[in-house]
């Protein structure tokens, strides 16, 4: 099924900086560029990934934060950083609950997240055990935590009150029932993905990310798209995209 419904407001939930201009920029670029509101919430800092000689965790935290907020703004999204270690990100009810407190405050219509049930996506690749915490983390704290009301007396008495999200969208997992056309955005996929170059160094992403989303597209008549499986946890009237 092609979509093109456009949220009000979209909360993206994953890893590490560069995991959404991977695998979900082009959607983003696509509902902000038809005036939705986006929020990206990095729960890790990359602060592990570089084989760089006399590199620091702390050091490469503060690189690849700018390199996210430098990614962000090409689709004209806004970054929230929870800052944990990379390699090491657990689906801890601390978690659970940071995430809850930014659902209520920020009421997307929309999570968009990772599929916590996806260890090979392909014979020569192992997924990252971040991306499977962070996609548990999201779908747990989207349903039932952040809509139920007597689970944290704590944050109700703060003002944040439970709030039920319309879809989440769950990308890089089998089976998806959602196709997104990003023919008019896969260029800002680009550029966004660019941003990231402590992690590209030399090499170019275009050719291996169109491909990707040129096969993606194929299935459902589209020059490129982005797959997802979209939970209904919510029906609304759907606006078209312009």
């Amino acid at each position: 099924m092609s979509n093109t419904y456009i949220p009000e407001r979209a909360m993206l939930i994953y890893a590490h900086p560069d995991d959404i201009e991977f695998s979900v920029a082009g959607t983003a670029a696509l509902w902000a560029k038809n005036g939705a509101e986006l929020i990206y919430v990095v729960l890790t800092d990359g602060n592990a990934g570089s084989h760089e000689k006399g590199m620091t965790r702390e050091k490469l935290a503060q690189m690849r934060r700018a390199e996210q907020r430098a990614a962000a703004d090409v689709v004209g999204a806004r970054c929230i950083f929870l800052g944990y270690d990379d390699g090491l990100l657990q689906p801890t009810l601390e978690l659970r609950k940071r995430l809850v407190r930014l659902i209520r405050e920020h009421k997307p219509n929309v999570v968009v997240c990772g599929d916590p049930t996806m260890f090979f996506p392909s014979e020569t690749y192992i997924n990252h055990p971040d991306h499977r915490a962070a996609a548990q983390a999201a779908l747990d704290a989207v349903f039932p935590a952040a809509e139920m009301p007597l689970l944290y007396p704590d944050l109700d008495a703060e003002g944040l009150l439970p709030h039920k999200v319309n879809y989440v969208y769950v990308s890089f997992g089998q089976n998806p029932n959602t196709y997104v056309d990003i023919s008019q955005t896969i260029d800002l996929k680009m550029e966004a993905l660019r941003q990231h170059k402590s992690q590209l160094g030399d090499w170019d992403p275009e050719e291996r990310l169109k491909k990707w989303s040129s096969e993606t597209g194929k299935k459902v008549g589209f020059a490129y798209a982005e797959a997802f499986k979209r939970i209904t946890l919510q029906a609304v009237e759907e606006k078209d995209e312009g």
